[in-house]
């Protein structure tokens, strides 16, 4: 819970705060943009909602904030919100919320298959999402991303009996996992779903395409808000910046239209500009490495 007592300085006066525990994941303003901004390594709230859309979206970022550093002094009903999760984004693809703090606060995903359910890395294991993904049919499978944001994948698995798939470079992570991809693939996991190995900011990261429509990016890409282009990050890169830019380039084969990425701003193009953009930045990335 927020402490009122803990502020950041730059919130502005009214309910809703954030206090000096956040760690600026981003989460909150990715759903509520007009409630919540950015200051030096913080979020902090520089407007109070105006309308019911505005707070009910404050209040899914005081419930998908990993450390619990959002708080509101009103009476609103909470419990209510709750079960607005999953938040859909496009049939069939939902965000989970309930950001983990054991993944830094990263996004997660759910499809909703009549084949069999999906979770793209891994929420909280908490109570209220999980009575929601029940009454949405469970969960089949379990696609992770990296090491990074596997999160409470072993508890979601073990209580849904769902198949973790993981690449073996980041099998430490999740030792009992039950689908292990080897090799360089792309491998066919499922009619519609394709793993494509992205190595760079881990060993063994890859992203997911899901009819080639939505990319699950986990670390590997996401949409810059201040510049408007699609983005990597050098300074979070752990393996290989150099296999990174190869790994982006090698992603303008494939077509979709979706980028949903584990941090950072999710972003809709049309596909040809997708591809266009996607060309650009590893080129953009490929001349960082020359210089």
């Amino acid at each position: 819970m927020a402490n009122p007592r803990k502020r950041v300085p730059e919130n502005v006066p009214g309910d809703f705060f954030v206090d000096s525990t956040c760690i600026d994941c981003d989460a909150c303003r990715q759903i509520a943009p007009a409630v919540f901004g950015e200051a030096a390594e913080t979020s902090f709230v520089k407007a109070q909602p105006q309308s019911s859309a505005e707070q009910r979206q404050a209040l899914q970022a005081l419930l998908a904030c990993p450390t619990g550093s959002i708080g509101c002094l009103g009476h609103d009903d909470v419990k209510a919100v709750m079960r607005d999760f999953p938040l859909l984004i496009e049939e069939p693809v939902y965000y989970c919320g309930y950001n983990s703090p054991k993944s830094y606060g990263g996004n997660s995903y759910f499809i909703r298959h009549p084949a069999g359910n999906w979770l793209i890395d891994s929420p909280k294991f908490v109570t209220p999402l999980v009575r929601q993904l029940e009454a949405l049919g469970g969960i089949a499978h379990i696609f992770l991303t990296h090491r990074d944001d596997v999160a409470d994948a072993q508890r979601y698995a073990e209580h849904f009996g769902g198949r973790r798939i993981i690449h073996r470079e980041e099998l430490s992570s999740q030792p009992g996992a039950e689908v292990v991809l080897d090799g360089e693939g792309p491998w066919p996991l499922a009619p519609g779903y394709l793993a494509i190995p992205t190595p760079g900011h881990t060993k063994g990261h890859c992203v997911l395409l899901y009819q080639e429509r939505f990319l699950f990016t986990g670390d590997h890409l996401d949409w810059d808000r201040d510049s408007r282009h699609l983005s990597a990050s050098e300074d979070y890169c752990w393996y290989s910046w150099p296999q990174q830019a190869e790994s982006m380039g090698r992603l303008a084969k494939y077509r979709f239209e979706w980028v949903l990425p584990g941090h950072g701003q999710r972003v809709r193009l049309p596909a040809a500009e997708m591809r266009l953009q996607i060309e650009r930045l590893a080129e953009s990335m490929r001349e960082r490495n020359r210089t």
